[in-house]
């Protein structure tokens, strides 16, 4: 069962609560499209861009008006075109953007998405194959428009496929959710504790001014400042913060304080606490001094358990990327497999 509804390219206010939760499909996370029934105007690779649609008019190729989506030919018998997407995070879906900005003459007036769960590393003819549970059922369509879908349900996915009815051009798919790892792909007992693909997630911060807190427990190194949680200029006596429910209960043994690309905006200190609730709060590192552009890393001795930890920067400014080394309690684990059999 889906909900829709439909706003301007560019437009973000008033959007679905789901759509601040991570994008599971893109491909900096490790999302790919791993087929596309045509691609003549332009390549399926677009969708999942992770940056917004850009657009040039009058910039011709020899195919024609050049788009940063995915675009395929007019049909002239009928059919539909399709796209299936191998999610680099699987997880729970909690809805989908099917973005058509400016697509005005040339996008499908109805798009499904389906979804399935598979194993290992499947080759497309497997995938193809799978069963498929509708989530997005020949839903309407708008031009020039970020297209929201709710989804409704508590499925562990891997794979979706954007079927548009019949052809036309899409710039971004957006899968928002959950992630849920895999438990036999994960070493409880050393594992980064903040990582989202290990289920991780921000669950509250003071301001997210330049960009999401959730970059901060994206895979890999940040590309730039923009791959980072940066905040507005404070002009008072506070300073900003972020809350983090780990990926289960576990004990914090190494903490990783990354600035890079954070030059003239890093903070100037920072502190972390602990926390079993999320309300009374333990000392895990005190204040400390960091460096622009480095990455720090403390060791966290004698910590007790936790399931959330709380981020403070002093005063403001921004970080790269946060990795709290260590390992999951018997109440972590069993957690994290009750969530994966759960789906």
């Amino acid at each position: 069962m889906t909900t829709s509804s439909a706003k301007g390219a560019g437009m973000t206010e008033d959007r679905p609560e789901w759509t601040r939760s991570i994008d599971l499909a893109s491909r900096r996370f490790g999302g790919t499209v791993m087929w596309a029934s045509d691609e003549l105007f332009a390549e399926k690779e677009n969708l999942l861009n992770p940056w917004t649609p850009r657009h040039q008019p009058e910039t011709f190729g020899p195919k024609g008006q050049v788009y940063d989506g995915w675009e395929t030919r007019r049909h002239r018998e009928p059919g539909d075109d399709q796209a299936i997407v191998r999610l680099g995070m699987p997880g729970v879906i909690a809805g989908v953007v099917v973005d058509t900005a400016f697509f005005k003459g040339n996008y499908p007036p109805h798009v499904s998405v389906e979804a399935c769960a598979l194993p290992g590393y499947p080759g497309v003819d497997e995938v193809a194959a799978a069963d498929w549970d509708v989530l997005v059922d020949r839903a309407q369509a708008e031009g020039h428009t970020e297209n929201t879908y709710a989804v409704e349900s508590a499925r562990r996915y891997t794979h979706v496929r954007l079927t548009m009815h019949p052809d036309g051009g899409v710039a971004r798919l957006r899968v928002h959710g959950t992630v849920v790892p895999d438990p036999a792909l994960v070493d409880a007992s050393a594992l980064d504790l903040a990582a989202l693909e290990n289920g991780a997630v921000v669950t509250g911060c003071s301001n997210m001014f330049y960009s999401s807190p959730n970059n901060v427990l994206a895979p890999g190194l940040a590309a730039n400042q923009a791959e980072g949680w940066e905040t507005a200029r404070r002009r008072d006596d506070g300073n900003d913060w972020m809350t983090v429910r780990l990926a289960g209960e576990g004990v914090v043994r190494f903490a990783e304080l990354d600035t890079s690309n954070l030059r003239g905006n890093a903070p100037g200190s920072a502190s972390l606490s602990g926390s079993a609730d999320g309300e009374t709060w333990f000392e895990l590192l005190p204040a400390t001094r960091l460096q622009p552009d480095t990455r720090h890393r403390f060791p966290v001795p004698d910590a007790a358990a936790a399931r959330y930890v709380r981020l403070d920067i002093h005063p403001d400014g921004g970080l790269a990327r946060l990795r709290l080394w260590g390992g999951l309690t018997e109440d972590g684990r069993r957690d994290l497999a009750a969530r994966y059999e759960a789906g």
